[in-house]
């Protein structure tokens, strides 16, 4: 029996130790790149310009690339909803990934297609709306902060006639508070529809089940943080497309 105990086959180990494994494997990619960045910097100057002149400004006058996704939105939203509540809810939608996050597959390892929808959901956040902005900040915003296309000269005198207007404005409202009644109207009722639109997607690819087990405040937060990210280009198409400035108009804030 003991020799018959020795023989029998054993079912390997399919979990790899992160030590030494993992972290040697990390420090060696981490050396590599560090060596590539070292030459590279030796071999290639960095594009400075010329010291700053307090008497002429730049124009445009740009932030840090890393920058200019925060100030290209500001072209299309509210300051402070640019730079303070835009940037608060990508920390926080961050933050909360691990807690609505109920799927258990894809945890320890990396494949597609069992987290199909949450990387496709982080490459149109990131890849697609971020990047993009820092992209149009960098070679199509011009002196003036005008857009010009690649093939265009940026030439300093441009000047773009814009007729920028509120929406209630351009739907023939003139009256205050009409104009404020059909701002909150616009701004609610596109959160309800694109929640309830978002429900139902969920519901025909997840399905009920999925649904039950997430719980509704999950969804709800998690339905509020993809539809504020739609609101991005939602917004750049009403900007380039009508000239539209602001949805809602109060003396206390705008969006």
């Amino acid at each position: 029996m003991a020799e018959q105990s020795k023989q029998r086959p054993t079912v390997a180990d399919d979990k790899v130790h992160t030590w030494p494994h993992l972290v040697r494997m990390e420090f060696l990619v981490a050396l590599f790149v560090m060596v590539v960045l070292i030459l590279w910097s030796i071999v290639i100057d960095a594009p400075l310009e010329e010291p700053a002149n307090p008497t002429r400004t730049p124009n445009p006058s740009k932030a840090p690339w890393y920058f200019l996704g925060l100030q290209e939105m500001l072209v299309y939203f509210d300051p402070w909803h640019a730079g303070v509540v835009l940037p608060t809810l990508i920390i926080i939608g961050l933050m909360v990934i691990p807690f609505i996050d109920i799927n258990p597959e894809g945890n320890g390892y990396y494949c597609f297609k069992p987290r199909k929808y949450e990387i496709l959901t982080f490459v149109f956040g990131f890849h697609v709306l971020w990047v993009s902005m820092i992209i149009i900040g960098t070679f199509f915003r011009g002196p003036g902060w005008n857009l010009f296309w690649p093939w265009q000269h940026w030439d300093p005198h441009k000047v773009v006639a814009l007729t920028n207007v509120d929406l209630p404005y351009l739907l023939g409202f003139r009256d205050y508070w009409w104009s404020a009644a059909c701002g909150a109207v616009v701004v609610g009722g596109y959160f309800v529809v694109s929640t309830v639109a978002f429900y139902l997607c969920v519901l025909r690819i997840k399905g009920k089940e999925f649904l039950e087990r997430w719980g509704l405040v999950r969804f709800v937060i998690t339905a509020m943080l993809f539809v504020t990210m739609l609101s991005l280009p939602a917004k750049m198409f009403l900007r380039l497309a009508f000239n539209v400035k602001y949805i809602l108009v109060t003396p206390w804030f705008n969006i």
